[in-house]
């Protein structure tokens, strides 16, 4: 909790140079939090340090251990936390850092307590760190609390509950949920971890705490209300911000006539309340009554309920508006890790038809955002939408853009370029956590293992880097793969690749064991039955794909000097020389210099499905998209359907309409006249082609594959495809 108060501390400092800091510590007896806290944020930079608590004895033990240290500007009081003054503060000061380390659930008025912290928190600037024990509700969490700060890990088991405040209650410490529950509606959370410490007996007695930071309500939250609800129409907002934005969600559930939305009017009163509210309203949708088919120029009053008020989502009060709001429930047993450790397209081939310039706004798929931070570097367009409904996806880009933020050159390239680093903990603490999403630092808190060996074989990709490696290892060709690795010359890699390496690979007995294997087609590489059936259905065999895939690429360009993506899967780890555009030196210079103009103020990364997303956007909003190969995955549609009207595409109730005829439906509103989607595909012609064209497109390819002629330093897929919006 400390580390993460200091970087908190140091990131006030930096934002507002020159402003005196107040740090207030309730219930800190024996000073040994300042103590510590010296070692990571020197105590002589503060203004003013309180040491508030009522044990005079543990008082005494303070004042000499600050004696000892010679801290001058530190005063130890003996006041009642619900009730405490701080001598020499300015009238008009506020404090900047409250924190609170194992005492709310030793002060039995802390409703009072909380409501004093609140009264004099810096609205602005203020921070207030808590860790303490705790036990969960006897039911789920409340509802809330997924969006508030996120739930991984907040439920206890009944017998945790009933053991620990029977424990506790011994030495009059009380863990009843509602303290945590106040704390939390009191303020707006920022960070939250929710961890069991091993006692005695490691991993069979386990106390639960939490970490927890959070900020004033005061808080002005209008930027993100703009970045979230405005501009990426994100719809997982409780309660919406804006009653017009609630208003506007509760008529699209009823669809109208046409299925579109005539929100032109709606979202320009949205965007003016946006542009002239500098404070909050929190305003909750009770009921509404409209009947009108339309979305906009309803006549009838949306009934408001005005309270009571809840806080916003923790994303809300984040230092950067990079992750929109969503509840992480729905997705997290469906992924409990990130599938794509690395982007598996190549970017310089999009980049060369994408045609992307300062004034785009694109959108793709997450994920490991690879190829999002390329655009970035090489376009830096206006908006980057980067869309996955695996929220490790979204985890693994976020923190990314935070390492970019906030570590050297050297720190990203043992992260992401070597794929291992040894002091990772100490990073997310000190350095990252700044800038992360409360959900995202739950998630890294419980992987700090991840940077401990070998990063890009964790993940489901992982599993196929792991049995490439064990197949390399048993068959006994290790030292061809690191000699074709660093070859020197075209000529030398294609020659290893043919006399060395080919008959391993590529053999009969591989492919029937693992790239025939459903179970192995999704958990390795992340394809599943449909896209691989797709191929089928042209006449290729497994075999051949995999003869049309591999059998060129060392003839293409020296993995030892580009080929990022297979000298990553061959040897597990990047060069400086073979890498993605974000870890080489002017690349990362780039996405630095663009984080300390803008805060990398282009990313906005979603957690849902790409329909979900595109529903959200006004008309036009988008001017390229490229959506991968993730259409291979949909059941093919019969080519005499017609293509549904909007209406029909936004009644998910009906199943007579395909899910993908849903998301080109959506494409063809939300592209831009002229702008375009870039898709590839495991099959030469996708069938989907002809959904496309019946949805306003114009179909071009872009690049066919051949057998013998690669398409980009991947050659993963059969096809390249553009789809011009007209």
């Amino acid at each position: 909790m400390l580390k993460l108060c200091a970087a908190q501390l140091r990131d006030i400092q930096a934002s507002n140079p020159g402003k005196p800091l107040v740090w207030v510590d309730i219930g800190g007896g024996t000073g040994w939090n300042i103590e510590q806290m010296d070692e990571f944020f020197p105590i002589s930079q503060l203004s003013q340090v309180y040491l508030i608590d009522l044990c005079e004895p543990l008082l005494e033990v303070a004042r000499r251990r600050f004696a000892a240290k010679g801290f001058k500007n530190v005063q130890v009081l003996c006041q009642d936390a619900s009730q405490f003054n701080m001598p020499g503060l300015e009238a008009d000061q506020k404090v900047d850092l409250f924190t609170c380390s194992y005492s709310i659930s030793m002060i039995p008025p802390f409703y009072a307590v909380l409501d004093r912290i609140n009264e004099f928190l810096d609205p602005v600037t203020g921070v207030f760190g808590v860790v303490d024990f705790y036990v969960s509700g006897d039911s789920t969490p409340s509802s809330k609390s997924p969006w508030i700060g996120g739930d991984t890990r907040r439920q206890c088991g009944w017998l945790s509950r009933w053991f620990w405040s029977l424990w506790f209650s011994l030495d009059h410490i009380q863990l009843h949920p509602a303290r945590r529950d106040y704390l939390e509606h009191k303020f707006g959370t920022i960070k939250c971890y929710n961890g069991r410490n091993n006692f005695i007996v490691p991993f069979i007695v386990r106390i639960p705490y939490y970490i927890w930071l959070g900020v004033s309500r005061e808080r002005d939250t209008t930027k993100a209300i703009r970045a979230f609800e405005v501009e990426a129409g994100n719809r997982i907002v409780v309660p919406p911000s804006f009653p017009e934005l609630a208003h506007l969600h509760a008529e699209d559930r009823l669809e109208s006539e046409d299925g579109r939305a005539e929100t032109s009017a709606t979202s320009s009163l949205i965007k003016d309340r946006a542009d002239t509210t500098s404070r909050l309203i929190r305003r909750r949708v009770s009921e509404a009554t409209s009947t009108t088919d339309s979305d906009a120029g309803s006549d009838k009053p949306t009934k408001l309920d005005l309270g009571p008020s809840f806080p916003l989502s923790s994303f809300h009060y984040q230092k950067r508006q990079w992750r929109l709001p969503f509840v992480d429930n729905e997705f997290s047993d469906m992924f409990r890790t990130w599938i794509y450790g690395f982007t598996w397209e190549d970017p310089y081939v999009d980049m060369e038809h994408l045609d992307l310039g300062r004034d785009d706004s694109i959108l793709c798929i997450t994920s490991a955002g690879d190829n999002a931070l390329h655009y970035a570097v090489d376009a830096n367009p206006r908006r980057i939408h980067a869309v996955d409904m695996n929220p490790c996806q979204g985890h693994l880009l976020e923190l990314k853009l935070a390492c970019i933020a906030s570590l050297t050159y050297d720190e990203m390239w043992a992260m992401f370029g070597e794929g291992r680093i040894d002091n990772f903990r100490e990073l997310l603490d000190s350095k990252i956590s700044p800038y992360l999403s409360s959900h995202a630092y739950q998630f890294w808190r419980l992987n700090t293992s991840a940077f401990d060996k070998a990063f890009y074989f964790r993940g489901y990709s992982g599993h196929a880097l792991r049995l490439a490696k064990f197949a390399f290892t048993v068959t006994g060709v290790r030292k061809y793969v690191e000699k074709m690795c660093n070859a020197a010359t075209v000529e030398e890699q294609q020659d290893v690749w043919n006399k060395k390496l080919r008959s391993t690979l590529i053999n009969k007995p591989l492919i029937r064991l693992f790239l025939s294997n459903p179970a192995f087609l999704w958990n390795a590489l992340g394809v599943p039955m449909n896209q691989y059936q797709i191929f089928l259905d042209e006449g290729v065999s497994a075999e051949q794909f995999a003869i049309d895939t591999l059998d060129s690429i060392p003839s293409r360009s020296l993995i030892r000097d580009s080929n990022y993506h297979y000298r990553l899967c061959l040897m597990g780890n990047y060069t400086k020389s073979s890498c993605p555009l974000y870890l080489k030196p002017e690349g990362f210079a780039t996405l630095k210099k663009q984080a300390l103009e803008d805060g990398l103020d282009s990313f906005r990364l979603h957690t849902d499905s790409i329909v979900n997303v595109l529903r959200g956007f006004e008309d036009g909003a988008l001017t390229r998209a490229i959506t991968m190969d993730h259409m291979d995955w949909f059941d093919p549609v019969p080519a005499s359907r017609p293509a549904p009207t909007l209406k029909q595409a936004r009644k998910d109730s009906d199943k007579s309409v395909s899910d993908l005829d849903r998301e080109i439906c959506e494409l063809s509103r939300v592209i831009r006249t002229g702008g375009a989607v870039f898709y590839r595909s495991a099959a030469k012609k996708p069938w989907y082609n002809q959904r496309f064209e019946k949805m306003g497109f114009k179909v071009e390819a872009v690049h066919i594959r051949e057998t013998g002629k690669p398409i980009d330093n991947v050659n993963m897929y059969a096809s390249f495809y553009k789809a011009t919006r007209i």
